[in-house]
C-alpha cells in the first residue's frame, strides 16, 4: 500500500485476509476524509456515545472493596481478553478479603485460572525510574509472565531510549471482552484496598495482609520481594486509610478505552519489542474503529435495516478544541512519529479536504490560544456551549440502536451474543458503595502526547473538560482530588486553568448575586514519607507549598484574590476540606488517628454531570505533554426529582448518587441520611465536621 511518501506492506495468513484487507482499504478510500478526520468535543480521541440508544452505561464505586470485587467478578467471566494497564500493579493483591479465606481473589490467581482457559491477557506496565520510585515494576513483570504463555507483559518507557524521566504512565485501567472496562483512581497494587469505615488497624491481620497494612507516612518498604512480610509495627503503628472513587463503563465507551489501550500497546511494542514474536501487536477489532469512522458496514447494515430513516447526516459543527490529533492519529491506532505524517499530493481531492479541515481547526485553535482568561469571555465557551446531546455521532450514517457486538477470537463466536450484560454489572447496595448502572452519555477523555501514545500531537481533553464543565455549572461543584495545584491567568508557572474557571465561575455567581458553592476534598497531607521539619521531606513540603500558592498563599491564589473583591464572603462560595479516621489499633489497644487519603480523581457538577478518571489537578496530568491519564465525562439520561437552591431540579440517577454516597461516608451517616439539599449542607454546617 502506498500513500503520499510512505508506504507499508501487510503479510496475512490466508488469501481470505488478503481480500478482506484489500475490500477495507478500497472501501476506505472511497469514504469522504470527515469520516477518517472528524474532530470530537474537547479535542478527544473519542466521540460522544450515548446520544442514541447505543447501550452506553455506567457505574460508580466507592473504595477499593467495591471496586475489587466487580474486577474481580469480571475477570471470571472473561472469555476472550483482558487488557490491563496500571502505574503499579501488585500480582499478589487479594480483590477479595478476608484474603484467607478468598486465595483464589488473588491477581496472579485469578490471571492464571483465565489463562488455561485461553483467554488472552495483555498487561502495559509503566517502568519508573528505580531511584525515584520503590514499585518495582521490574519484579511483578516477572512474576506477571510466569503465571502462563496467554500473559503478555510490556513495561514503558526505556527511559534512556526515550528521553523520558520524568513523566509517568497513570492511567489505571482493566478492560474485559471489550464489553467493560474499570476506570478511575484504583491500581491493582498494595494499599488500595478499603472498606467504608476506612480502618487504622488490622492485629491479627485479617484483611490487609503484609505489606497491604500500608503506610507511606511512616514508613515506604524498600523492596516488596517478601509481600508478606510486614512493613509496619501493627502494634503501634496505624495504616493510612485510602479513599478513592473508581466507574465501570459497558457499551461503545468501553470500546472507547479499549482502543486508548491497543494504541498505546502498539507504540510500546514498536518502541522497545518490535521484532518480539511472543508480543503481539494489536489490530483494533472491527466495532472498534469501523462503525463510526467508514460508515455502514455490514453488520450495521443488518442491525439497522428496520430503520425508516435512512438519510445520512453531516456533522458540520467545529470545536475550537478539537485538535489534529483527532484528525491523524484515529483511525488506525498505530503510532506515528511526530514528523512523519502521511501528506498527499497536493492538489488531489483528499488532499484540499484534509488541508481545508486542519486549516480551520489550526484558525481555531489560535483564537482559543492568543486569548488570556477575562471576566468578559473564556476561550472555553465554545466548548462547553456545544452541549453533549447536540452532537451526532453517525458520521454520514444511521447509527444502530444496538451496540454493535464485538469480534473476539474465541471457539464460540456468538458467545456474545449469548451472554446477558446483567452478569457484568454488580448489583447497587445498600451501604452507598456500588451506584446504580444506568444509561448515560459518556465521553472518553485523556492526556497523550507523542512520547506516551505516539500520537502526532498533544491531547489534553481531560483539561479542556474540566474548564469547560466549571465555567458551565449553574449551582454547585463538587471535586475530590488527590491535588489541588493550578493556576490563575497569567501565571507563568503553573499552566492548567481549572483554578482560573473555579475564580471566574464564582465572580459570575457573586455579581448575579446567585448562590453557588464550591466544594473541594484533598489530602490533609501528601502521601510521602517524613514530618513537615524532616530533612527527608522536600517532597512533602514542595507539594504543600504548590497547593498553598494555589489556594490561599500569595498573589495567584484563588483565596487571596476572592477575598480582595468579596472579603469573607468568599467562604460563601468556595471551601475545602480534609478526612481523617481513628480507632484501635487492635483489642485492648491504643487509639490511633491517621488522615484519610484522599486519593480519588472526581468532579460532580449539578448533579447531572460527573467526570471521572485518573488525572489529578496538576500540571502533571492535564496538560497532555507529561502523564498519560485517562478519564470519562459522564452525563446522565435517567432523572430524578429533586431540588436546587429551593426550585425544583432534575438530577441525574448516576451524579446525584454517587455525590449523596459520597458525602454520607465522609459525614459517618448511613446511606439516605444525606438529605440532597446542597446548600443546606455546604453553608457553614456539616461538611466542617469532617
Amino acid at each position: 500500500v502506498t500513500c503520499g511518501t510512505r508506504n507499508i506492506r501487510l503479510r496475512v495468513k490466508s488469501n481470505a485476509k488478503v481480500k478482506d484487507w484489500v475490500a477495507a482499504i478500497n472501501d476506505a478510500g472511497l469514504r469522504p476524509p470527515e469520516g477518517w478526520c472528524h474532530p470530537h468535543r474537547f479535542g478527544s480521541f473519542a466521540p460522544p456515545r450515548g446520544l442514541h440508544d447505543d447501550g452506553s452505561q455506567a457505574q460508580w464505586f466507592i473504595d477499593g472493596q467495591a471496586a475489587f470485587e466487580a474486577i474481580a467478578a469480571s475477570i471470571e467471566n472473561a472469555k476472550s481478553e483482558i487488557f490491563i494497564c496500571g502505574w503499579w500493579v501488585c500480582p499478589e493483591l487479594y480483590l477479595r478479603r478476608p484474603f484467607h479465606t478468598n486465595v483464589s481473589s488473588r491477581l496472579d490467581a485469578l490471571l492464571e485460572a483465565k489463562a488455561k482457559q485461553g483467554v488472552q491477557i495483555y498487561i502495559l506496565l509503566y517502568k519508573e525510574v528505580a531511584l525515584a520510585l520503590k514499585i518495582n515494576s521490574m519484579s511483578s513483570k516477572r512474576k506477571l509472565l510466569s503465571i502462563h504463555e496467554n500473559v503478555r507483559v510490556l513495561r514503558y518507557p526505556d527511559h534512556f531510549s526515550s528521553g523520558v524521566y520524568l513523566w509517568s504512565h497513570h492511567e489505571k485501567i482493566v478492560i474485559v471482552d471489550y464489553q467493560i472496562c474499570f476506570i478511575g483512581g484504583l491500581d491493582l497494587c498494595f494499599g488500595r484496598y478499603d472498606t467504608p469505615e476506612h480502618k487504622v488497624g488490622d492485629h491479627p491481620p485479617l484483611i490487609w495482609p503484609g505489606k497491604d497494612y500500608y503506610n507511606p507516612r511512616e514508613s515506604e518498604p524498600n523492596s516488596w520481594e517478601d509481600t508478606v512480610k510486614d512493613e509496619l509495627d501493627r502494634e503501634k503503628y496505624p495504616r493510612m486509610p485510602w479513599h478513592d472513587v473508581h466507574c465501570a463503563l459497558l457499551g461503545p465507551p468501553c470500546r472507547d478505552v479499549a482502543r486508548h489501550f491497543v494504541q498505546r500497546w502498539n507504540y510500546a511494542k514498536r518502541s522497545k519489542a518490535l521484532n518480539e514474536e511472543a508480543i503481539p501487536l494489536l489490530m483494533p477489532q472491527h466495532h472498534m474503529v469501523i462503525p463510526h469512522y467508514m460508515g455502514k458496514s455490514k453488520e450495521l447494515e443488518v442491525e439497522s435495516k428496520n430503520d425508516e430513516d435512512g438519510h445520512s447526516k453531516s456533522l458540520k459543527r467545529l470545536d475550537s478544541f478539537s485538535s489534529r490529533t483527532s484528525l491523524q492519529d484515529i483511525p488506525l491506532l498505530l503510532p506515528q512519529e511526530p514528523d512523519s505524517v502521511d501528506t498527499p499530493p497536493e492538489g488531489s481531492p483528499k488532499s484540499n479536504c484534509l488541508d481545508h479541515n486542519i486549516h480551520l481547526l489550526d484558525q481555531l485553535s489560535r483564537v482559543g490560544r492568543n486569548h488570556h482568561f477575562s471576566l468578559c469571555k473564556s476561550k472555553y465557551e465554545g466548548v462547553v456551549d456545544t452541549p453533549m446531546k447536540g452532537f451526532v455521532d453517525d458520521l454520514g450514517m444511521d447509527f444502530p440502536k444496538k451496540p454493535c457486538p464485538p469480534v473476539v477470537l474465541t471457539s464460540d463466536p456468538e458467545w456474545w451474543e449469548k451472554q446477558e450484560r446483567g452478569d457484568q454489572v454488580v448489583p447497587a447496595d445498600e451501604s452507598g458503595q456500588v451506584g446504580p448502572c444506568t444509561s448515560c452519555r459518556c465521553q472518553v477523555i485523556r492526556s497523550v502526547s507523542q512520547w506516551s501514545a505516539g500520537t502526532s500531537q498533544t491531547e489534553e481533553s481531560i483539561h479542556n473538560a474540566y474548564c469547560s464543565l466549571i465555567e458551565k455549572a449553574e449551582h454547585f461543584i463538587y471535586i475530590e482530588n488527590q491535588f489541588f495545584i493550578s493556576g490563575l491567568s497569567g501565571d507563568e508557572i503553573i499552566r492548567n486553568r481549572v483554578l482560573e474557571s473555579l475564580y471566574r465561575r464564582i465572580m459570575r455567581a457573586h455579581n448575579d448575586k446567585r448562590s453557588f458553592r464550591v466544594i473541594i476534598v484533598i489530602p490533609l497531607l501528601p502521601g510521602f514519607q517524613g514530618g513537615l521539619d524532616d530533612g527527608g521531606a522536600a517532597s512533602v513540603r514542595a507539594i504543600m507549598h504548590w497547593q498553598y500558592r494555589t489556594i490561599c498563599r500569595g498573589n495567584n491564589s484563588i483565596l487571596h484574590n476572592l477575598y480582595g473583591l468579596l472579603g469573607t464572603k468568599a467562604h460563601d462560595y468556595i471551601s475545602f476540606y480534609g478526612l481523617r479516621a481513628y480507632g484501635k489499633l487492635f483489642d485492648g489497644g491504643p487509639v490511633a488517628s491517621s488522615q484519610v487519603y484522599v486519593h480519588s480523581k472526581v468532579m460532580i457538577i449539578d448533579d447531572c454531570m460527573s467526570l471521572i478518571g485518573s488525572a489529578n489537578i496538576n500540571d502533571r496530568s492535564l496538560l497532555g505533554s507529561r502523564d498519560s491519564e485517562i478519564g470519562v465525562l459522564i452525563e446522565d439520561k435517567e432523572l430524578v426529582d429533586s431540588t436546587m437552591g429551593g426550585m425544583p431540579w432534575k438530577a441525574g440517577k448516576f451524579s446525584q448518587s454517587l455525590r449523596l454516597s459520597l458525602w454520607s461516608e465522609h459525614l459517618g451517616l448511613r446511606a439516605g441520611q444525606v438529605s440532597e439539599n446542597v446548600f443546606f449542607w455546604t453553608f457553614g454546617l456539616s461538611l466542617r465536621v469532617v
